[in-house]
């Protein structure tokens, strides 16, 4: 596309965000961003081939939008409360920008999702991969993916649908730190007995046991002993 297309094409959509931004979706016709562009409507169907197209380019504005504010998050050492943070920058996007939020999330729109959806993916699961590597993380990184796009989309759709002076930013608070609280566990304790004294309990637990309940042969059990105490040097 050369340059004069480029420019074009990046006007018709800022001029398209402008009108979803301000009037809603209902507002957005090839007619009315034509007009408001200051072009011929046969320009718009050729760079975008119809308002659906039109759409489908502005919801890929959205997302560049929505990631370059993701990837201005700094990353702490409690990759948690990162996890928290990244929660309320989601929530907040899509209350500043309510119109772009339901093009990109919508239910209007199922199975439509630009490319940039799968980098917001991968960017959530680098979150939950670092959860993970501390050992705080109780479920695999793609379900806690899965199960915090369902929880902070619904909310946020939700928050959306409220009148501004009725919504509650406790209902994102609470629904936010009862997920992470489900997906995740505490750091280790500064007084955690470590992997020796782990090893010595299950040895004496394993000592103790009734040999005809357990699940292992005696060559295994005698195994497992000789690792434990190995461990617990």
């Amino acid at each position: 596309m050369d340059d004069a297309k480029t420019r074009t094409r990046r006007q018709i959509i800022e001029v398209t965000a402008g009108i979803l931004e301000r009037e809603g979706a209902q507002a957005v016709s090839t007619r009315s961003v034509a007009a408001a562009a200051g072009i011929r409507a046969a320009s718009l169907y050729q760079l975008f081939g119809d308002k659906d197209g039109l759409l489908a380019a502005l919801a890929v504005h959205a997302f560049d939008l929505y990631l370059a504010e993701k990837h201005t998050l700094v990353q702490t050492d409690d990759p948690v409360d990162d996890m928290r943070r990244g929660w309320d920058a989601h929530v907040d996007f899509g209350l500043r920008h309510p119109a772009f939020y339901l093009l990109m999330f919508g239910p209007d729109r199922p199975g439509r999702r630009p490319p940039a959806v799968e980098q917001a993916h991968e960017l959530l699961l680098k979150f939950l991969d670092r959860i993970a590597s501390a050992g705080r993380l109780r479920v695999p990184p793609d379900l806690a993916a899965h199960l915090s796009v369902a929880a902070v989309t619904g909310i946020t759709l939700s928050l959306i649908g409220t009148p501004a002076e009725k919504r509650d930013p406790e209902i994102s608070t609470r629904m936010r730190d009862t997920l992470v609280g489900s997906l995740t566990s505490d750091p280790p304790s500064a007084t955690d007995p470590g992997l020796a004294s782990r090893a010595l309990a299950l040895d004496a637990a394993l000592t103790n046991a009734d040999e005809a309940t357990l699940p292992l042969r005696p060559t295994e059990t005698a195994l497992l002993h000789d690792w434990l105490r190995q461990l617990a040097r």
